[in-house]
C-alpha cells in the first residue's frame, strides 16, 4: 500500500550538513560487495569532530556493513575509508585506543558479574584500578546496572545484557565512538536515557556514529544518514530532510463546504495541492506562514469557508518513507518504501 505523503516527492541531492569542522571519519566511494550482494554501494560521507551521526535503515540497508569498514573488521572492495586520519586495517596502537565500538553481537563474560565484565574491558584500554574502580561505577549508573553489578552476565536478561555492552564501549571515554544498534531490545525511558548520554558525550567533544531502525531516533542526530540496499540516499540535518522531502512547508486545510482547488493551486508559493475530499486540502507551500493568509483569502474569494488551516509536520517514518520511494523510483525500481 502507497504511504499518504507519497504523492509529495521530491528530488533528493545527498550532500552533508553545513558543519565546518574538520571531518574525523571520512568515507570516499567506499563499496563492499560480498559475493553477489552489494552491500554498500559508493557511500561517501565526512563527519566532524563533536557531532553524532546517525545510519539510519532497514534491515539489509548497509547499516553495520559501514561501521565494520569504519572499525577496520571489514574492508572495502573498492574506495577510501580514513578515521582519524589513518586506514582502520592498519590503526595504531594509539589510534585504536581513541575508538569505542559497540557491535550488534558484543560478546560479554558470562561467568563475570557487570562490574567485573566492565572493569576487565577497561584493564585493556591500560586504565589503573582507580580510574577504571570510579569510571565502572559512572558507566553501570548510567545504564541503571549499578544495583545489578554483582549479577552474573549470565543472570541478565537480554535487554540488561546489551545495557552492560554499552557501559563496556563507553568504559575507556573515547575521542570516536561506533555504536550498532545501542538501543535495541531496551525499553523507550531507557533508550532516551542513553541518547542523553549520547548528547553529553557529543557535547564532550566526543564524535559518534550511531546505527538504529528507530527511525524516530533520527531527532538525537546532528546530521542523518538515510541508507537504502546499501545506498546512501540522503545526508542532512534531520528538519532540513522533511522539507527535502515534500519540497516545502505541509499545510492540512478544512473548510465547512466542499471546495474547489484550482484558485489555490494558482497561487505563488504553492508547489503542491491534494484534494483528500470534498472539505480537505493537503497543500505544500514554500514557505507556510506566509501562505496561509493567502489561502484563506483565496477559498473565501471563490465561496467557501475555512474552518482549520494548521501545519502539519509529517513523521520522520513517513519521511523515510517518502526519501526511499523516491529513490526507488528514480533507479527504475516500482516497489514503495516500507514506512
Amino acid at each position: 500500500m502507497r504511504h499518504d505523503l507519497c504523492s509529495f516527492r521530491a528530488s533528493v541531492t545527498v550532500q552533508p550538513a553545513d558543519l565546518d569542522l574538520t571531518p574525523l571519519v571520512q568515507m570516499r566511494e567506499a563499496t563492499r560487495v560480498f559475493g553477489e550482494v552489494t552491500a554498500a554501494d559508493h557511500v561517501s560521507l565526512d563527519v566532524s569532530e563533536g557531532t553524532i551521526l546517525g545510519l539510519i535503515g532497514p534491515s539489509g540497508s548497509g547499516k553495520t556493513t559501514l561501521i565494520r569498514m569504519l572499525t577496520g573488521t571489514v574492508a572495502p572492495s573498492s574506495g577510501e575509508v580514513r578515521v582519524l586520519g589513518e586506514d582502520p586495517r592498519r590503526f595504531r596502537r594509539e589510534t585504536r585506543e581513541r575508538i569505542g565500538y559497540l557491535p550488534q553481537d558484543f560478546l560479554l563474560y558470562r561467568d563475570l558479574t557487570a562490574a567485573e565484565n566492565v572493569s576487565f574491558v577497561a584493564a585493556l584500554f591500560g586504565m589503573f584500578w582507580p580510574s577504571r574502580r570510579r569510571r565502572t561505577r559512572e558507566v553501570l549508573e548510567l545504564v541503571q546496572l549499578w544495583d545489578a553489578r554483582r549479577r552474573l552476565a549470565r543472570d541478565m536478561s537480554g535487554g540488561m545484557r546489551r545495557r552492560l555492552a554499552l557501559a563496556c564501549a563507553l568504559v575507556h571515554d573515547p575521542a570516536v565512538l561506533f555504536l550498532d544498534e545501542p538501543t535495541a531490545g531496551i525499553d523507550p525511558l531507557l533508550r532516551q536515557m542513553v541518547w542523553e548520554e549520547l548528547r553529553r558525550l557529543r557535547d564532550g567533544g566526543r564524535t559518534l556514529l550511531v546505527t538504529t531502525q528507530y527511525v524516530g531516533e533520527a531527532q538525537h542526530c546532528d546530521t542523518v544518514a538515510l541508507l537504502s540496499d546499501g545506498q546512501l540516499i540522503a545526508l542532512d540535518h534531520p528538519d532540513r530532510l522533511v522539507r527535502r522531502a515534500l519540497g516545502g512547508d505541509l499545510l492540512e486545510v478544512v473548510t465547512k463546504r466542499p471546495i474547489d482547488p484550482r484558485p489555490v493551486r494558482d497561487l505563488r508559493g504553492i508547489q503542491r495541492v491534494e484534494q483528500r475530499s470534498p472539505e480537505r486540502l493537503r497543500i505544500v507551500a514554500e514557505d507556510g506562514s506566509a501562505a496561509t493568509p493567502l489561502i484563506v483569502d483565496t477559498i473565501t474569494a471563490h465561496g467557501g469557508e475555512v474552518a482549520t488551516i494548521n501545519e502539519r509536520r509529517p513523521t520522520l517514518d513517513e519521511v523515510f518513507a517518502l526519501l526511499v520511494e523516491d529513490h526507488r523510483a528514480r533507479n527504475g525500481d516500482p516497489e514503495p518504501a516500507a514506512p
